[in-house]
């Protein structure tokens, strides 16, 4: 596996190809009691899927007859700023084989013109609607591939929201692994139905933005997991995006029980590809590729963007742990060529199981300028010039589906007397500057990296460039003309409100990647916390103190302490619009006018102090030597922990209200298949259909840079200056790491298929309940199923847990509509760390399923065995 030791670990950030010494060995003695990641080796290959089985046959021809050059081209990027994308392979056009073209991000296609800017995915959560989840996914596939992106990067599952403070939360659907499993697998099948590639990530453990990286006299922070916690929380939404078909992972900077992500076999070769039957590719974050043949043999695919990520290896010096010292470690056998036969395999597949040898377009974009000409490779010094944008309109409709988000994710939190929705007679003064918009222009700061006028989404390389934008102000103004704005932070002393006048206050919180600090903010929310930024609370104090009727209007990237007013007379409602992208204005005003009622539910809990949090959550910073941030809250996060430790929070998870009211009746629970053994059945054994080679290394010649080559500075390339030398060396020598063989491992009895074992996928019950409107308004509820697991499995386990969901259509007052559920046999069960397998209670003993509108207002219980009943 990747070197797993402290000590081992920094010596591969001052060797970054991991040769140690012969004599390294000695640096590998641990503390038993340190976090440890064991060695995994070696990497499974691909092809053993039936659903894959076509686009491996196709790959393997091909491969097969590619040079070693060219095989290595398709695992190293070309480097930082040379190309149009983020990131982008070499080709192998000889066998029409193109630069694959790798992008952000999760809500659009980043820096570019005439692309939707999507309700980022802590929106989506919000809504708790199947449907979006996938119809967002199907826009994102199809903007991407309208631009020519063939790897969109994203969803994000990592962070699963273990911090309220972190940074990219955000990105995320919320703070519950099957929250995060199911609107990630909706929007990877979204994707992938319009040939793009999506790539879910970050795995894993990547919970603070805060010493993510190793750098310049610094190291990753450890992620320290125990085996069930890593199995039941953050790997979860992981097994979820498997088991849809995703085509690409990618590795995050950070390291896991002391061994980095990058070049973590366990993680990579055993979790991933092994246990989850992973067919695609596995690629690094952006400059996180720390080793070369240690995180080769660790089961790594692809370096993006190529250039290494440490000291010796600089970004723009044209640098790479791979590239021409792949080519090098497979001509002297350092590295095995079916290690590099596999990489290249998968990628291919990949390519060819999303349909991308038909017709796929090239970018027709550049990420670097917005001019219509420009140089090709920025990067270089000297560079030939050519059209690098042609401004291609991919939008289509897809601000219809971005406006829908945003409105069914706005989270009504208080709406004392009524005072929602507003009539457009009322006299409204409206405050703040996240009312408006941004003073400097629309697209002002790059990456989204300030927090001026209203807030659309966090910042970083999961932002994207909003196309247009009608500010709440605009939309306010285009309903009421009875409305007075005061775009400001700071409440104006010469008010005197009428009586009947309404006060909207604006406020938000803001956040993002790392490489950007924002107000003192470096990613995390670390200078204003929980806290509204720009001192909005004492903006809604001050209007309490005026006004008679207060309505709060927040946008936030996470949990915001509210206590200094929630509870003050004035306040009277509370919206929450999360983050809305592009469609701020009118997806509000839908709600605030009632032209919709509120449908979106929390996906994370609002507490009242953040000291009700685990301390073990906290954001870690520590000047020297690596931080270890052990996970000692174990599966207690968010919910869990609140229920544990007996703390009321302020808002729980899944809350939500609306301007009507539902009635949850005929709680039902009908069994599938019956759960009539703790184990699933046996996995069947990999069938033998993986891609076989020739084994013998190629002549070296295949590597030598062709004649009257025409190269470009630091552009990488896999070419050797003197190829023959290479081939000569000996690895007889090589300090392989801790465990590496070659023998396969015994297939692992959780395994078996896409996600796992395909047993955990099978529907043991089915969940139905009838939601009736109960109030005068037109609306549309959500149900949440939660499962509470009996003591006879003998594991200390959460009281609840999300394991479904659904939202009712449109219901006029009076309607009814059944909706139905579906339990696995996973839903059931606890990660065995002795067996290594998933355990269910035979015949689902002792399991109570609950039904309701949020994790604290439950309104029917099915026990199993027993029946159900109304609560």
């Amino acid at each position: 596996m990747a070197p797993s030791s402290l000590k081992w670990a920094l010596l591969c950030v001052a060797l970054p190809w991991a040769q140690a010494s012969p004599s390294a060995s000695v640096l590998q003695s641990r503390d038993e009691a340190e976090a440890y990641s064991p060695p995994y080796y070696p990497t499974p290959k691909g092809g053993w899927i039936s659903d894959w089985a076509e686009a491996y046959e196709k790959a393997h021809k091909l491969v097969s007859n590619m040079t070693l050059a060219e095989k290595v081209n398709l695992t190293t990027g070309t480097g930082i700023y040379m190309g149009p994308c983020a990131g982008q392979t070499g080709s192998a056009l000889r066998l029409g084989i193109p630069q694959l073209c790798l992008h952000d991000g999760p809500l659009g296609v980043r820096n570019t013109d005439h692309a939707t800017a999507f309700p980022p995915g802590i929106t989506v959560g919000a809504t708790f609607d199947k449907e979006l989840m996938h119809r967002r996914g199907v826009g994102l596939g199809e903007e991407a591939r309208g631009k020519g992106v063939n790897v969109l990067l994203g969803p994000s599952v990592g962070p699963l929201g273990r911090k309220p403070r972190g940074g990219r939360n955000w990105e995320g659907f919320g703070m519950d692994p099957s929250l995060q499993g199911v609107a990630s697998a909706l929007t990877i099948q979204g994707m992938q139905s319009t040939g793009a590639i999506a790539c879910v990530k970050h795995l894993i453990g990547n919970e603070q933005e805060v010493h993510r990286m190793s750098l310049l006299g610094t190291q990753a922070y450890s992620s320290n997991i125990d085996d069930r916690t890593l199995h039941e929380l953050y790997l979860w939404p992981f097994a979820d995006s498997v088991k849809a078909g995703v085509g690409s992972v990618m590795i995050s900077y950070n390291d896991v029980n002391r061994s980095s992500c990058s070049q973590n076999s366990k993680v990579i070769n055993g979790l991933l590809k092994d246990e989850l039957g992973f067919q695609g590719f596995v690629v690094t974050d952006w400059l996180a590729h720390i080793s070369g043949v240690s995180s080769t043999l660790a089961g790594l695919d692809m370096s993006m963007p190529g250039d290494g990520g440490i000291p010796g290896n600089i970004p723009l010096l044209g640098h790479s742990v791979w590239g021409p010292e792949l080519s090098r470690s497979i001509l002297n056998g350092t590295v095995p060529l079916d290690r590099l036969n596999d990489m290249v395999t998968r990628i291919v597949a990949t390519w060819y199981q999303m349909g991308q040898d038909q017709d796929y377009p090239l970018p027709n974009f550049s990420v670097n300028t917005e001019d219509a000409e420009g140089p090709l490779y920025p990067g270089a010094l000297f560079s030939p010039t050519g059209v690098v944008n042609q401004f291609v309109d991919v939008q289509s409709d897809h601000n219809v589906t971005a406006r829908a988000i945003a409105r069914d994710a706005i989270t009504l939190l208080k709406n004392q007397d009524n005072i929602l929705p507003l009539r457009r007679n009322d006299s409204l003064k409206v405050f703040g500057s996240d009312a408006g918009p941004d003073p400097d222009g629309l697209n002002s700061c790059s990456d989204k990296g300030c927090n001026k006028g209203v807030l659309t989404m966090g910042w970083g390389s999961g932002s994207a460039r909003l196309p247009s934008l009608v500010t709440p102000q605009e939309a306010i103004a285009n309903i009421s003309s009875h409305a007075e704005f005061f775009i400001t932070d700071k409440f104006p002393s010469s008010i005197t409100p009428n009586p009947n006048d309404i006060a909207i206050v604006f406020i938000n919180s803001d956040s993002g990647e790392n490489y950007i600090t924002v107000e003192g903010n470096p990613g995390d929310r670390t200078k204003d916390g929980l806290y509204a930024w720009h001192k909005g609370d004492d903006l809604v104090k001050a209007a309490a103190a005026k006004f008679h009727s207060v309505v709060v209007v927040l946008h936030a990237v996470g949990p915001v302490l509210m206590e200094e007013w929630i509870d003050l007379a004035p306040v009277k409602a509370v919206l929450h619009a999360h983050l809305p992208g592009q469609e701020a204005g009118w997806s509000l005003t839908d709600i605030l006018f009632g032209d919709s009622s509120p449908s979106g539910h929390l996906p994370y809990t609002i507490p009242r102090s953040e000291s009700d949090y685990p301390s073990s959550v906290a954001i870690i910073q520590q000047p020297f030597g690596q931080i270890q941030d052990p996970f000692t809250e174990g599966l207690y996060i968010d919910y869990r922990h609140f229920q544990k430790a007996n703390i009321t929070p302020r808002f729980p998870f899944g809350f939500g209200l609306s301007y009507t009211t539902f009635n949850f009746s005929r709680p039902s629970l009908v069994p599938i298949n019956p759960l009539d053994s703790e184990y699933p059945a046996p996995r069947s054994p990999k069938p033998d259909t993986i891609p076989i080679y020739p084994t013998d290394i190629p002549p070296a010649a295949e590597v030598a840079w062709p004649k009257h080559f025409n190269r470009i500075w630091r552009y990488l390339y896999p070419y050797l200056d003197n190829p023959a030398a290479a081939a000569k060396n000996s690895s007889n020598t090589y300090p392989y790491p801790e465990g590496y063989s070659t023998t396969p491992q015994p297939d692992p009895r959780a395994g078996g298929g896409e996600g796992g074992n395909p047993a955990l996928w099978e529907v043991v019950f089915s969940v139905q309940v009838q939601v009736t409107n109960a109030g005068a308004r037109k609306g549309r509820a959500v149900a949440q199923v939660y499962v509470e697991l009996p003591a006879s499995l003998g594991v200390d386990t959460p009281q609840l847990q999300l394991r479904q969901f659904e939202k009712t259509a449109v219901l006029a007052p009076g309607q009814s509509e059944t909706l139905t559920m579906d339990l696995t046999r996973k839903d059931l069960s606890v990660w065995d760390v002795v067996a290594q397998d998933w355990k269910a209670p035979v015949n689902g003993d002792g399991v109570n399923v609950y039904v309701g509108e949020s994790v604290a207002d439950l309104r029917g219980r099915c026990t199993v065995g027993s029946g159900c009943s109304k609560l």
